[in-house]
């Protein structure tokens, strides 16, 4: 078939930045090594962050009884001069340590929801944070920088909100030396050593979902972090060299691109770096922000790293049909399945 003028054009930009073919090497050893490198490449591309206490210094604002579950709420500074605000649900009366859920809130253009998705229905079909406590999970989430109680904190104050802020907070990122994705990223990655800290908490047994920009922070967690035992990400399984030959680069914000990241490897080696912890990915065949023919290319080489470490079904990625960028009601019962499977019934 021939190429349109946009693939064309696409293809010559592309042709610019020669991206490294990623595959499984032939060893676990070899994997080792590779995966090593991977994650130190992600540090360094991130950018330069200081280093993370081992536990945030955590102060609980409040703790409230509700039906079938207890909330807090909290707020941590992140080393940057800047506060994360946070929710803590705890399933009301439980006994012993439970299993957790690390819950990333979607993007959508949403700056002044953040954390209280949680709450809500405006990304999934029901509120993630009491439905899971109900069901016996701890869950954690806090606002992204920028995002609920963060809209309207970055270097302009309250006068610049929603995504002039997002803008102005990835330009201030790159003078000095990091990224806002690695801000994002690093802020999950305190919220998941508060979350593991807390007594209730079986840190054995913890996961990490989110819809949307959600989906991809949970993806970003499982690489550069051991500790969540599995994930379920919904939407953005997004290949970055099949969204530009797609055209589709404007479907993401400027929060998450990452400098340099096309130089070492495409989004294959990143989520690779999850092996052999139990992966779900959950997208519509008509979501825009992750090109079907880019979801194929993924499982394609993500696949042999999981067959090399000798779990080749821990990987499940399922396309749904004539659906755009959502979280069905399927999709969240088939979440809810495979949490349960692997944190509260040891699979």
């Amino acid at each position: 078939m021939r190429a349109s003028a946009q693939e064309t054009n696409a293809a010559q930009w592309l042709g610019s930045v020669p991206v490294p073919e990623f595959s499984a090497p032939a060893t676990k050893e070899a994997w080792s090594r590779q995966r090593a490198q991977i994650r130190a490449t992600l540090w360094t591309l991130l950018g330069d962050f200081p280093a993370r206490p081992r536990v945030p210094n955590v102060t609980v604002l409040s703790r409230t009884e509700h039906d079938g579950y207890v909330l807090e709420k909290f707020t941590f500074g992140d080393g940057l001069g800047l506060t994360v605000p946070g929710y803590l649900f705890l399933p009301a009366g439980a006994k012993g340590r439970v299993p957790a859920i690390l819950y990333c809130h979607w993007h959508a253009g949403q700056w002044n929801v953040g954390k209280e998705e949680m709450l809500q229905t405006n990304a999934t079909p029901v509120a993630p944070g009491p439905t899971l406590a109900r069901l016996g999970y701890a869950v954690l989430g806090i606002d992204a920088c920028g995002f609920g109680e963060r809209d309207g904190q970055g270097p302009a104050g309250a006068g610049e909100k929603g995504g002039a802020g997002e803008l102005t907070s990835s330009k201030f990122s790159l003078w000095a030396g990091r990224t806002l994705w690695g801000t994002i990223v690093r802020d999950d990655l305190m919220a998941l050593d508060y979350l593991c800290s807390r007594p209730e908490v079986d840190a054995s047994r913890v996961g990490v979902t989110g819809i949307s920009m959600g989906s991809t922070r949970s993806w970003w967690v499982m690489a550069l972090d051991d500790r969540p035992r599995t994930a379920v990400c919904v939407g953005c399984m997004t290949r970055y060299q099949d969204l530009i030959l797609a055209g589709s680069l404007k479907e993401h914000g400027i929060y998450y691109f990452v400098p340099g990241m096309l130089r070492h490897f495409d989004t294959e080696a990143v989520i690779a770096c999850a092996a052999p912890r139990p992966m779900l990915f959950m997208t519509g065949d008509r979501d825009p922000g992750s090109p079907v023919a880019g979801i194929h290319n993924l499982e394609a080489r993500v696949s042999p790293v999981y067959r090399l470490e000798g779990a080749g079904d821990a990987f499940v990625s399922i396309i749904y049909p004539d659906t755009p960028h959502v979280y069905l009601p399927a999709e969240w019962e088939k979440m809810v399945g495979w949490m349960d499977l692997r944190l509260r019934k040891g699979g």
